[in-house]
């Protein structure tokens, strides 16, 4: 039923109701995305930014160590060629050294200037340097150090100079005088020009910056000396820190110092054997993150408000033009669902009377298929019969073949035993030679015996030789005697054979004789069963043709029937629909 308001006032109110819904359901969704997105894009950006104060780190420190190495290879350089200058010692005239390492610390007239020491405290100087009263160059650390690098350059701890009375780094190599050492030449570098470096990356008032010498000593720190390690200030506070410190090589240590918390980039000085730390607050490093991260939520907080404002607009425009087009819609959902409820009662009619004609349809077609099953049956077992029958016939044919072949092989046992006859009447008439052979042999044995008789002791051994002869033809002459009564039994048997064999092939001719006979009967039973199965498949064939006619009969009636059903139903879903949507237009309006 359409709502009627009252007055302007309720519609009005009405419609905000509506608009507050429908910003409740948009706005929900749409203020989830925008918190997920600003936190993903929060994240994003704060790792950005932490990233980039991390490669500024390394950037500058890079820049740092450049710059040391840069600015101590010159003097390491000239320290190194004024050792090879000394290659085979020092010069005898102690006036020549002074005057060579006056001339060489012209190269740096802004520096005290080069200075060398031999073995027994000889000190060679310019004329910058004062040697105080008592000084002993070979317990300094300078020339100490240098004697323990060999040939290599050393560079000392930041320390006070006896000689400058400053703080400074000294370089020293070791001079050799046919391969012992003769002394150490010198260079100090004054602390306060290395100390500008160090101190010009510092961006902030709690960024750190020093030098860690490999035992942990602080260079350049602006709080503890050159002789405090970080590992013993203040009772061993930083102790895990500088041991951390000083294993990290080239990364990144988190520690915190006098109170703050500090992310330190280690950086080694290859030149030197030291450590630079660059040190900056994690507060530092994230409040650009922490700004972003502001800035971010509060331009989507705008924009999110903004397009809730945009949408709320939207969707009260759109409210009056909706209920609108529900008013005309409810009035020609009404006017469709008479015109399909008539439409679907027509169709009902004609719906039972087409599945009445299906029926009758259906009940002969199967009468039809009875009909054919019965007629393949028929025809099956005739195709049967003739199977079967082509199967005995082939089964004959083998028979008789075989039989053939029974008959053949029979035969050819008779010639073969006929042959071996032949053979076994050749094997007596050697037998006889052999028998006439061993009587000649035993006749002559015996002459030879009577022979060797009469000679003596000198035909004894012929005697005994005759007596062997003698002997072996008796025993041939028995062993004839034994083949000569095989060979009677072999022909005996043999004859038998021949007998039985011939019989038999009479027997495999008589069998040959009627299996043919079977044959033709059996050939007479097959062309019957195949003229049974050509007929019954001519009537199966009839009466298929017929089914499929009726089939397709039927088969059209239901197409027609399913199309009404269709109709129906879809005149029903009509209806049905016009009474939804008019419910819908109905609720639209409410």
């Amino acid at each position: 039923m359409i709502k009627n308001f009252n007055n302007e006032g309720e519609k009005k109110g009405f419609e905000m109701t509506f608009v507050k819904r429908s910003m409740l359901l948009i706005g929900t969704p749409v203020a989830v995305f925008f918190v997920i997105t600003a936190i993903i894009l929060a994240g994003l950006v704060s790792n950005f930014t932490e990233q980039q104060a991390y490669r500024l780190m390394f950037s500058n420190m890079r820049e740092c160590v450049l710059s040391f190495e840069k600015t101590l290879t010159p003097p390491s350089k000239v320290t190194e060629a004024l050792a090879f200058l000394f290659s085979n010692g020092f010069y005898e005239s102690d006036s020549k050294n002074s005057v060579i390492f006056e001339d060489v610390s012209q190269i740096y007239p802004e520096f005290p200037g080069f200075y060398g020491c031999r073995t027994d405290g000889s000190l060679f100087t310019s004329q910058n340097i004062e040697v105080p009263e008592g000084y002993d160059a070979t317990e300094e650390n300078w020339y100490t150090g240098a004697l323990e690098y060999g040939g290599e350059i050393f560079y000392s701890p930041v320390y006070n100079n006896k000689l400058t009375d400053s703080l400074v780094v000294t370089i020293s190599r070791a001079v050799y005088k046919d391969d012992e050492i003769d002394g150490v030449v010198a260079f100090d570098f004054p602390i306060v020009d290395l100390q500008n470096f160090v101190g010009e990356i510092k961006n902030d008032d709690l960024d750190m910056s020093f030098i860690l010498s490999p035992d942990g000593d602080f260079f350049m720190h602006g709080t503890y000396s050159p002789d405090e390690n970080i590992k013993t200030v203040e009772g061993g506070k930083y102790h895990d820190l500088g041991e951390n410190l000083l294993m990290a090589g080239d990364d990144f240590v988190y520690g915190k110092f006098n109170n703050v918390n500090y992310v330190f980039r280690v950086s080694p000085i290859p030149l030197t054997g030291w450590y630079y730390v660059l040190g900056k607050s994690v507060k530092d490093v994230n409040s650009f993150s922490h700004a972003t991260k502001i800035l971010l939520i509060s331009a989507f907080t705008v924009l999110f408000i903004v397009i809730m404002a945009i949408t709320a607009f939207i969707i009260s425009r759109m409210r009056s033009k909706e209920q609108e087009a529900s008013r005309r819609l409810i009035e020609e959902t009404q006017s469709l669902a008479v015109s399909s409820k008539e439409n679907a009662a027509t169709a009902q009619d004609q719906n039972a009377a087409i599945k009445e004609i299906v029926a009758t349809m259906e009940d002969n077609t199967a009468l039809s298929e009875d009909i054919s099953q019965k007629i393949k049956d028929v025809s099956g077992v005739a195709t049967k019969t003739s199977s079967d029958v082509t199967e005995g016939v082939s089964y004959l044919e083998e028979n008789v073949r075989q039989l053939h072949e029974i008959a053949q092989a029979n035969q050819s046992t008779i010639n073969g035993i006929k042959n071996l006859g032949d053979k076994i009447e050749n094997i007596w008439d050697i037998v006889t030679l052999i028998n006439s052979v061993a009587d000649q042999a035993k006749i002559i044995a015996f002459n030879a015996e009577l022979e060797a008789s009469t000679a003596g002791a000198a035909g004894r051994n012929f005697h005994i030789v005759a007596t062997e002869i003698r002997r072996l033809a008796d025993g041939i002459i028995d062993g004839t005697k034994e083949i000569k009564s095989k060979i009677t039994e072999i022909q005996q048997s043999s004859d038998s054979l021949i007998l039985a064999s011939e019989s038999g092939t009479e027997k495999i001719q008589e069998g040959v004789a009627n299996a043919k006979n079977l044959e033709e009967r059996f050939s007479s039973i097959k062309n019957a069963s195949e003229i049974t199965a050509d007929s019954a498949g001519s009537i199966t064939t009839i009466i298929q043709q017929q089914t499929i006619a009726s089939e397709q009969i039927l088969l059209t009636l239901k197409q027609i029937a399913s199309g009404v059903e269709n109709f129906s139903s879809a005149t029903t879903h009509i209806s049905v629909a016009s009474e939804t949507l008019k419910s819908i237009a109905e609720d639209l309006n409410k």
